[in-house]
């Protein structure tokens, strides 16, 4: 990803150049832990094997005609030494392979969330909430599984595999025939495993995520579902959703269950079993022996038997790794400029000839204006056509128009949420994108009529944006946007919890905790997208009074379709279907404008 509109401080660079690249160098990070694994690994199943090897031995022994208990002590006491070897190489191999699988968990998650915030209002807008989320957390999770116990028990099964055979071949090298032969049929079983289960895993992980965007969907919008008493049509579309996901898993169950390696041991271990006694027969083995070498044969049904979960865990672990790493790489529309501008803004704004279109890629989320606009943008139709206007500094610009004529897509090409597809805005005669970015949008600040507010207190509410503050500029910026009342009236004052998106208050209360959030920042230019629609007359003035009062500092943009906000403007942009048709002042604009007399039904 070359662009973004955001870069962690410090930050991991990993090859993104394809999934199994991308979830190598996450290995690669912690070199000592996949080492330690594969060591233990190996000492684990040498310890293992050679117990086997032991009691073979001791067979031996008690069947010679001259033995002593010294003899037989001495090999239990050397397999018991064997035994606990294995115990403390598995903590070690297990320890490993689950600090690893942590470790590149928690990374990736950092990663695809930095990511995420460094993506584009536009990227933002095209996504659903819901397969973010499912990326976020169960994706990320199944690459945890996918290093335990999915590789770990790979490395396991391989070492299981290698060093039994290494033992037998020192028994007698012609025992490596019948476990030669299995080894081959199994890894040609495991090809055509892999190779049906794939397609499996990525449409379940795909299903997965369709079925939670759906969920989340309807949550969120509960309040729309109940109203309109679509509950039914929520309940059937997600049962729809959750029987695919279902029948992704019974194909799994499916392909599973015709796997024949299992079966194909069975047969191995007998064959074995019996060219084993054949050799012993012919006087080339003792009898201890081939109870050692079936003792290692038998090592290998672990392999086998856990090798239809474990590779199922790596292809559901790579299928995520896709997922995350396709969000991920998923180039946006903005940078960053970190050595753009950086400077105090003075608040003039110039729009030259600016054309703007979303090219049937995005809508403009964010509030009802924002959306109704976009809605006239789909399949590339401009928002904007060929606009022109300068704000000077301190000034105050009322913009009206008709719904969807593109006032609140305007405002957003201020702060760079989105690019002008032709013309240039500037910010005190510099090109918004020679600005850095977060240069520009700290100076700038928006309230709109859909306000967000987060799951914390009002108190963080209100600092958010300016880390800095102290409680009692807190408390001043309350009082200027009259929200210090109803605050003061909760139990816990401005210690207060909101809930999610500020459901526990009022809209005219989360406007209010909006407006002194803007007050706190003291930004240069300040942006009102029908700010005060939810909030009565009387609040209303008092707040239009202290709106004043810091406009007078900074360049406000005001759109809102109220006489009482529009009188007080420096100067009034009328909009219609994406033009600038006439400016000016109230007066004026009633004189002469008949779109502006249309917007308030005041032409006679």
């Amino acid at each position: 990803m070359t662009k973004r509109e955001f870069t962690p401080e410090k930050e991991q660079r990993f090859n993104r150049s394809g999934t199994g690249r991308w979830i190598l160098s996450h290995t690669l990070r912690y070199p000592q832990f996949p080492l330690g694994m594969l060591l233990a690994a190996v000492l684990n199943n040498f310890f293992y094997s050679s117990v086997q090897v032991n009691i073979g031995r001791a067979f031996d022994v008690i069947t010679a005609p001259d033995w002593t208990s010294g003899a037989l002590l001495a090999v239990a006491l050397t397999t018991a030494g064997w035994a606990a070897g294995q115990g403390l190489t598995g903590l070690m191999r297990n320890y490993a392979a689950e600090f690893l699988a942590q470790r590149v968990e928690r990374d990736t998650r950092d990663e695809l969330y930095a990511s995420l915030l460094g993506k584009s209002q536009t990227f933002h807008s095209r996504q659903r909430i819901g397969d973010i989320m499912a990326r976020a957390t169960n994706d990320v999770h199944m690459l945890n599984l996918m290093y335990s116990p999915g590789l770990m028990l790979i490395t396991d099964s391989a070492m299981g595999t290698v060093v039994p055979l290494f033992l037998v071949a020192q028994l007698d090298p012609r025992l490596l025939l019948v476990p030669g032969i299995f080894l081959v049929l199994l890894a040609v079983t495991l090809v055509d495993y892999n190779r049906r289960l794939n397609p499996v895993s990525i449409a379940m992980r795909e299903q997965f995520g369709t079925m939670n965007a759906g969920l989340a969907e309807s949550i969120a919008g509960i309040e729309v579902v109940k109203a309109n008493v679509q509950e039914r049509y929520e309940w059937n579309k997600f049962i729809g959703n959750a029987r695919q996901f279902r029948d992704y898993f019974v194909e799994q169950g499916v392909i599973q269950a015709r796997y024949l390696p299992l079966l194909m041991f069975s047969l191995a271990w007998a064959a074995a079993f019996l060219h084993g006694l054949l050799l012993w027969r012919a006087g080339n083995l003792t009898l201890g022996q081939v109870i050692s070498f079936m003792g290692l044969m038998n090592a290998l049904r672990f392999p086998t038997f856990i090798s239809i979960f474990t590779f199922n865990l790596v292809q559901l672990g790579i299928a995520s790794g896709s997922r995350i790493l396709e969000m991920i790489n998923t180039e946006t529309e903005l940078d960053e400029n970190p050595a753009g501008v950086a400077r105090p803004i003075r608040g003039e704004v110039t729009f030259e000839h600016v054309s703007f279109s979303y090219n049937g890629t995005a809508r403009a989320g964010g509030n009802g204006t924002g959306t109704r606009g976009a809605g006239k943008a789909e399949g590339g139709f401009p928002v904007l056509k060929d606009i022109s206007f300068t704000a000077r500094p301190g000034e105050t610009i009322a913009i009206v128009g008709q719904t969807g004529s593109g006032k609140t897509t305007l405002t957003r090409l201020i702060n760079r949420i989105f690019d002008v597809n032709s013309g240039r805005v500037l910010v005190d005669g510099i090109d918004v994108r020679d600005w850095n970015l977060e240069s520009l949008r700290s100076q700038i600040s928006t309230i709109e009529q859909d306000v967000f507010l987060f799951s914390r207190t009002l108190a963080e509410n209100i600092a958010f944006g300016s880390a800095t503050a102290t409680m009692v500029q807190v408390e001043q910026a309350a009082q200027e946007a009259q929200a210090h009342e109803f605050i003061t009236g909760f139990h816990n004052s401005y210690q207060t919890e909101v809930g999610e998106r500020g459901v526990t208050l009022s809209g005219g209360q989360r406007q209010r905790v909006a407006i002194a959030r803007a007050f706190l920042t003291n930004p240069r230019i300040l942006i009102l997208d029908d700010s005060t629609s939810a909030i009565d007359s009387a609040t209303e003035d008092q707040i239009q009074r202290a709106m004043r009062r810091i406009s007078s500092e900074r360049t406000t943009f005001l759109i809102t379709h109220r006489l009482s906000q529009i009188r007080w403007a420096d100067r009034i942009l009328v909009l219609r279907r994406g033009r600038l048709v006439d400016q000016g002042t109230h007066e004026e604009l009633l004189a002469r404008s008949p779109d502006y007399c249309r917007i308030f039904a005041r032409c006679e």
